[in-house]
This record gives structure tokens, C-alpha cells and sequence, in this order.
């Protein structure tokens, strides 16, 4: 079962597979990973129920996004072990002259708490690893992120966090651009909108990136060597 069975009918899945959508590209050999908005404020303090969630922090996806910590874990863990780099793309709290039209469009992004804004202690970053503060959705836009992935020698991308219809899919659509393979593993990235992630990877999964579960992931990932410099 993929997360769009049932969402998207089967005839269009399979007009899809006519026209030679959903190939997938495969892994290279050093790979990297980004952690995207695994903040407090996207998840909540504990894992609830979604509009328990909402009531602590607006923004919150509920105890999706706390599923998705788990398996971003088992990634993390992996990566750590192999010496692969870990990148850290976040939204950061916004100052009144940078706003932008994210304040008229989505107005709760600029009340929330600062203390939210804290990374997941389960998935944080270490002394090593690449902190992005960003101010749109794609990871890429208005960051370094590129030229840290070409002095780093990555060839590919896991990309996991949130949400799978904003950052993570303006960022893997941005990473496709510039040529890296890009795998998201379906169970480590989330949404307040069950019907908007399960679109949309089924898109990035016609178009962009390899769309498997963390698990394939993890095994796919732990047949490649470690990082040589480690």
C-alpha cells in the first residue's frame, strides 16, 4: 500500500505509469540529510490528538508530526553512525521588517511563542551539523544550502520534516532541479492534512524523488560505505 491508494483513483495512477512517470532514480554514494522545521511549534510540546495540539501552538500537525520524530530518528541514528553529514533548514523567529507576504497569508506563523522555534530534542542538532535558518519554503531559497551540498561531495538528498505539501516539497522540487537524487522517506515527513500529504508525494514520487518508507530507506542507505573523511 502506498499513502495515496485510495486518494488518488487507480486509472490515474496508472495514466501516470503510461506516460513513464515514477521511475526511480537510486541512491549515489554519499548522501546527506535534511531535518526540515522539526520545531517545537510543528509539532507541540507531547504527541496529541491535532486540535488538542493547535490549542498549545497554532501551527502544530499533532502526533503525526511525532510519528515522523520516531522514524527520523532511526534515520538520524544512521547517518550519525556512518559519518554523513546532517543539515538543519528552519523557519526562525521573524522580525517585523521581515515578514513579508507570510504575514498576510498565514498570520499565526507570526504570533507563535519564540520558545517554539526550539528544535525536537529527539532529532537536534550536534556540534558538526549545519544549521540553515531559511525564509520561505524551499531550503534552497535565499540559503547556502547548495554550495554546503557541493563542498560536501553529495550526490543525495533524504529529505524528512515538515510539511510534506510546503518545505519538504518546495525543497526536494528545488534539489531535483539542481540535479541530486532526492529520496523522502514517506513516514518521516508530515502534514496537519492527510489528503495533502498523501498528494503530494505521490507528485514528488511521479516527478521529483524515490518515495519509500524510512525502513526501505535505512536499508537501502546502510549498504553504502561511510563517509571517507568521517
Amino acid at each position: 500500500m502506498k499513502p495515496w491508494d485510495g486518494i488518488i483513483s487507480e486509472e490515474e495512477q496508472r495514466a501516470y505509469g503510461a506516460a513513464g512517470f515514477g521511475r526511480r532514480s537510486g541512491l549515489g554514494r554519499r548522501p546527506a540529510l535534511l531535518i526540515i522545521d522539526v520545531q517545537y511549534r510543528t509539532v507541540g510540546t507531547k504527541p496529541m490528538p491535532f486540535w488538542d495540539a493547535i490549542k498549545e501552538y497554532p501551527t502544530s500537525c499533532g502526533e503525526v508530526g511525532w510519528a515522523a520524530v520516531a522514524r527520523i530518528q532511526a534515520l538520524l541514528a544512521l547517518f550519525r553512525e556512518k559519518g554523513w553529514p546532517v543539515l538543519y533548514p528552519h523557519v526562525s523567529p521573524k522580525e517585523s521588517f521581515d515578514t513579508g507576504r507570510l504575514a498576510a497569508k498565514v498570520p499565526a506563523l507570526m504570533t507563535v511563542p519564540r520558545d517554539s522555534y526550539g528544535f525536537v530534542a529527539e532529532v537536534a542538532p550536534r556540534d558538526g551539523d549545519i544549521l540553515l535558518p531559511k525564509k520561505h519554503p524551499s531550503a534552497f531559497f535565499g540559503t547556502p544550502l547548495a554550495s554546503y551540498l557541493v563542498d560536501l561531495g553529495v550526490d543525495t538528498l533524504v529529505v524528512t520534516g515538515c510539511t510534506t505539501s510546503g518545505c519538504v516539497r518546495g525543497s526536494v522540487v528545488d534539489a531535483f532541479a539542481y540535479n541530486w537524487r532526492v529520496v523522502v522517506p514517506q513516514d518521516a515527513v508530515y502534514d496537519r492534512s492527510a489528503t495533502s500529504h498523501a498528494v503530494n508525494l505521490f507528485d514528488m514520487a511521479a516527478k521529483y524523488a524515490d518515495v519509500m518508507t524510512t525502513e526501505e530507506a535505512v536499508a537501502a542507505l546502510g549498504q553504502l560505505a561511510p563517509r571517507d573523511d568521517a
